[in-house]
C-alpha cells in the first residue's frame, strides 16, 4: 500500500465501508446464532432449524427491530460440501413464509403460501460451486450466490391458544443434505475458518476490514463488482486475508478512518429520511443499481425484511424539524375511513426504543398493535386512531394504545401481503401527530 496516497486511501475506505455494511451487520447475527455455542441465540450450528414458540419480548435480541407477529424460526446453511434439502409439510390453514436470504443479505429465495403454495413439497439449496444432478422428488432448486445461505421463517400465530398447533407446523419444517435425502454416500465436509469474535466497537471502525475478510470465501466476486475489489484490496480487502490496523501507516490509518467516519455520516442522514422499505428488500437484481445503499439502509433501518411483495414496512423516524421521535410528548396516528391498511394477510405496528431498536418494557405487556389486537376499536366515523405514548391515554381509548418508551423511540409498520394500492404508492402510513 505503499503507492496509496491518504486521499485514496479515504475514498477507498469509505465505499468499502458503505458495501460491508450489511453483510458485517449480518455477521453478528450469524455469529450469535451458528458459531458462538455460549451465546443465547445459538440455533445448534449450521443446517438446523431453531423454531421459537413464542412472540417476541424486550428480552430477545437476536436481530434489531424484531418481529412481533409471528414466532420466527432460524436456520443457516453450509452449502459448501453439498446442497440442502428443505422438505415443507402442507398446511392449508395458516400463513408462513420461509424467506431465504444470503450473506449480502439479499433476499434470493421464496418458499411458503404466497410463493410455493400451500401442498408439501421438497426444495433444494445450492451454492455457486454445485454442479451435481437433481435427483427425483425434488420439486424447485434455489441458487445463491453465496456459499452459505439463511433463513427468517415465520409461522403466524393467533394467541396463546393456538401455540400447539403452530408448534405442530414448525416440527415439519425439515432441512438434510442432499445426500441424505438422495441415500448417496456424503461427501467430505467443509473446513471452518476462524471465525473473529463480534465486537461492536471494532466493527464501527476500521476494523469492518477484518470481518468483511472473513466473510469474502464465502461471496465469490461477481463480474460487476471486479473493479471495484481491485480498488478495495489496496487497502487491504480481499478473501482469507488479516487485517491489523496497527500496522497501517499513520497517515493512511488516519485517512481511512475518516473516510469510514464521513461515510457513516452520509448515510446515517439519508438513511434517516427514508419511510417506506419497498426499494430495501429483495434480490441483487430487485434491489436495482444502487442495490449497495439499498441493502445498507434495510440493515440499518430492520434487516432482513421481507421482499416488498410479501410485506412491506413503513415508519416515520423524527419530527418536522428533524428531531428523533420522544415519548416526552404524546402522539397519535389516525386511519382516515377506508384507508386502513390495504393487506391480503394482516398489518401491525410495533414499537422500539432508541438507539437500540428493541422491543419496548411497558405494563400492559403490548409491543405492537394492528388488525388482530382484540379490542381494538375504530373510531365513529369508521376510521382508526392508534395512540403512541409513555402513559394510558386512559381507559376509554387503552385498547388503541401502543406504549412508547419515555424517551427516543422508533416505529415499524409491517403489512403482510401487501395489496397494489400499498405497493404503488396510491396508500402510505399517515404520519404522527403531536397530541402534547
Amino acid at each position: 500500500m505503499s503507492a496509496l496516497t491518504p486521499a485514496d486511501a479515504k475514498a477507498i475506505a469509505g465505499e468499502a465501508w458503505l458495501y460491508a455494511f450489511a453483510p458485517v451487520a449480518l455477521y453478528n447475527t450469524m455469529f450469535a446464532q451458528a458459531i458462538d455455542a455460549a451465546s443465547p441465540s445459538f440455533v445448534g450450528g449450521f443446517n438446523r432449524f431453531r423454531h421459537y414458540d413464542r412472540l417476541a419480548t424486550p428480552d430477545d435480541k437476536d436481530i434489531v427491530t424484531p418481529n412481533n407477529d409471528t414466532p420466527y424460526s432460524w436456520a443457516w446453511l453450509d452449502l459448501r460440501a453439498e446442497p440442502m434439502v428443505l422438505s415443507l409439510p402442507a398446511v392449508p390453514d395458516r400463513y408462513y413464509v420461509n424467506q431465504w436470504f444470503d450473506l449480502y443479505t439479499h433476499n434470493f429465495a421464496y418458499t411458503g403460501v404466497r410463493t410455493t403454495g400451500r401442498k408439501a413439497a421438497h426444495y433444494l439449496f445450492a451454492g455457486p460451486d454445485w454442479q451435481g444432478e437433481v435427483p427425483a422428488g425434488i420439486t424447485k432448486v434455489f441458487r445463491a450466490e453465496t456459499r452459505i445461505v439463511g433463513t427468517l421463517t415465520r409461522t403466524a400465530v393467533s394467541g396463546a391458544d393456538d401455540i400447539p398447533a403452530m408448534k405442530a407446523v414448525q416440527a415439519q419444517y425439515l432441512l438434510q443434505p442432499l445426500s441424505a435425502f438422495a441415500g448417496t454416500p456424503a461427501p467430505a465436509a467443509a473446513a471452518m475458518p476462524a471465525w473473529p469474535a463480534w465486537d461492536d466497537a471494532t466493527a464501527k471502525g476500521l476494523g469492518f476490514i477484518g470481518y468483511l475478510n472473513t466473510l469474502l470465501p464465502f461471496l465469490p466476486v461477481v463480474s460487476s463488482e471486479a473493479a471495484m475489489f481491485a480498488r478495495f484490496a489496496k487497502i487491504g480487502i480481499g478473501a482469507g486475508r488479516g487485517f491489523d490496523e496497527a500496522a497501517l501507516d499513520p497517515a493512511l490509518r488516519d485517512a481511512m478512518r475518516a473516510g469510514v467516519a464521513e461515510a457513516a455520516a452520509a448515510f446515517q442522514a439519508k438513511a434517516a429520511k427514508e419511510t417506506s422499505s419497498v426499494a430495501m428488500f429483495g434480490s441483487r437484481a430487485e434491489l436495482g443499481p444502487d442495490y449497495i445503499y439499498q441493502r445498507s439502509c434495510g440493515a440499518a433501518l430492520g434487516i432482513l425484511g421481507n421482499t416488498k411483495e410479501e410485506a412491506i414496512y413503513g415508519s416515520q423516524q423524527t419530527e418536522p424539524d428533524g428531531t428523533v421521535l420522544s415519548g416526552a410528548r404524546d402522539w397519535k396516528m389516525r386511519f382516515a375511513p377506508g384507508q386502513w391498511p390495504p393487506v391480503n394477510e394482516f398489518w401491525s405496528i410495533t414499537m422500539y426504543s432508541l438507539p437500540d431498536r428493541f422491543l419496548v418494557p411497558n405494563p400492559v405487556n403490548r409491543f405492537s398493535i394492528g388488525d388482530r389486537t382484540p379490542g381494538l376499536k375504530a373510531d365513529s366515523d369508521g376510521g382508526l386512531t392508534i395512540y403512541l405514548q409513555s402513559e394510558s391515554p386512559g381507559p376509554d381509548k387503552e385498547s388503541n394504545w401502543l406504549p412508547t418508551p419515555k424517551g427516543p423511540f422508533f416505529f415499524a409498520g409491517r403489512f403482510y401481503g401487501p395489496k397494489a394500492e400499498a405497493l404503488d404508492g396510491r396508500w402510505t402510513l399517515p404520519r404522527l401527530v403531536a397530541t402534547s
